[in-house]
């Protein structure tokens, strides 16, 4: 028992196969939006409702929580879901958890942009090279690219420091690749980031 998982093709796991597949690949990069629903229309809609905006993100986050606890209690998958989600958190719960984490911790576009977006769209990337039967080194390769892609723009956009870009872009393609028992990718994808940014904040002085 080392904690790890062998790779499978997503597809024969899913749900409703290959559209159980694709709709969670939808979901995936739906989550794309949510910096810009955040930052665009979260402190009017925590203002609507009586509440800061971070006390909004927990009450959201609290609520997944929640409602995914009763999954695990009933024992079902939805469409959509792996077969194997009915015996431990899903990954659209581990994402959920990741996402708001990084809105707790890191409200500023410069951080939550391309963190998100790294999960969003370089995690799916990652898997359908990996379904295409493309080689892990090249997988690598290919995301590496693709994550840095993300990061540059950040800090041509929101001003993200460049040396945090290069360092990030690499440490979240290396985020996605354990292959863990119970912790999805969606999580360490998300968190291992936040982390270090976290930990490197104070050299970089964004959230000042």
């Amino acid at each position: 028992m080392n904690g790890q998982v062998e790779l499978t093709n997503p597809v024969d796991t899913s749900i409703g196969g290959m559209r159980g597949h694709l709709l969670r690949r939808g979901i995936h990069l739906g989550m794309s939006f949510l910096p810009f629903i955040y930052f665009a229309y979260g402190e009017h809609v925590a203002d609507a409702i009586g509440l800061s905006l971070d006390q909004l993100v927990a009450s959201i986050l609290l609520v997944a929580m929640t409602g995914e606890g009763i999954r695990l209690r009933l024992g079902f998958t939805v469409f959509g879901q792996r077969d194997y989600e009915a015996n431990q958190i899903s990954a659209l719960a581990w994402g959920a958890i990741g996402v708001g984490m990084v809105f707790l911790l890191a409200p500023t576009e410069a951080y939550a942009w391309p963190l998100i977006l790294s999960l969003s769209l370089g995690d799916p990337l990652m898997g359908e090279l990996r379904r295409k039967g493309m080689a892990s080194r090249n997988v690598m390769l290919v995301s590496t690219l693709a994550l840095l892609a993300i990061w540059l723009v950040a800090w041509a956009q929101f001003g993200t420091p460049l040396w945090m870009a290069l360092l990030l872009a690499p440490v979240c393609m290396a985020s996605e690749w354990p292959r863990l028992t119970y912790i999805d990718d969606n999580a360490t994808m998300v968190l291992i980031p936040l982390a270090l940014v976290l930990i490197l904040e104070p050299f970089a002085g964004v959230m000042v």
